[in-house]
């Protein structure tokens, strides 16, 4: 592993499956201004995502349509005259 590219401020993080609500508890670098209250009690920075394993089709063996932006329509409309 090259030495001196990897990040030295690891800090622990909550991240949020905003599609489910679920949360879960790791190390991240990631900035954010939002902070959580974690299950622990504790207090920790929160990173929010769209889709994590918990709602993700491959991982749920569920066949889910994830529209986040409406693309899905505007796809439909894009081609619905040919």
């Amino acid at each position: 592993m090259k030495q001196g590219i990897h990040p030295n401020s690891y800090r622990l993080v909550v991240f949020k499956d905003m599609s489910n609500g679920t949360t879960f508890l790791s190390r991240s670098t990631a900035a954010t201004k939002e902070t959580i209250q974690h299950e622990d009690g504790n207090e920790y920075p929160l990173v929010k995502l769209e889709i994590s394993n918990t709602s993700h089709p491959f991982y749920t063996g569920k066949n889910v349509l994830v529209d986040t932006a409406g693309r899905i329509d505007k796809f439909k409309k894009r081609y619905a005259k040919k």
